[in-house]
């Protein structure tokens, strides 16, 4: 639908979806991460041990509570099976969103995204459990990434910053 023509006049327009994996001395955790286009915020995001659809549906189900989009939010995704699976497309009708896809880990504003994560975050973390993999980067998304990482994209401004001066 949107073949990598990622601009918008506003917020909550487009999002992007995508998942990744962090590695810890105990295991694996999954990360689901919803980033509205036009500001680089992350709006939404779950972290699980397991790679499922409900991961996706809880980040995206914050991404809607938080933010409140208007009817037409266009949500695009790789086919990964969690976005192309029944539950997550009937979320995405029951909210009246439109289905956006490109082929599987193709959304590269949010590869950029997990790029810039593992680089500041993860790489040198060594993270010893599960529970602190996930503090980490909750601190990460709700404290630095969007009120403070700075975007060439944005005039080198935060997400947050550059909502609340473009509204």
């Amino acid at each position: 639908m949107i073949n990598q023509c990622f601009q918008t006049k506003g917020k909550n327009e487009i999002w992007l979806g995508n998942l990744t994996y962090i590695p810890t001395k105990a295991g694996t955790l999954y990360l689901s991460v919803f980033i509205d286009i036009y500001s680089r915020k992350i709006v939404g995001w779950a972290m699980g041990n397991r790679m499922q659809d409900q991961l996706v549906t809880d980040a995206f189900n914050q991404a809607y509570h938080r933010e409140r989009p208007k009817e037409g939010l266009i949500v695009h995704t790789d086919q990964g099976s969690q976005y192309t699976g029944a539950r997550f497309q009937d979320l995405l009708r029951k909210k009246k969103c439109k289905s956006s896809m490109n082929r599987k880990g193709n959304p590269y504003l949010m590869e950029s995204f997990y790029k810039t994560l593992k680089r500041e975050l993860v790489n040198d973390a060594h993270f010893a459990s599960i529970e602190q993999a996930q503090l980490e980067i909750f601190k990460y998304i709700e404290t630095y990434y969007n009120p403070k990482h700075l975007h060439s994209a944005l005039g080198y401004r935060s997400p947050i910053e550059f909502e609340t001066n473009s509204l």
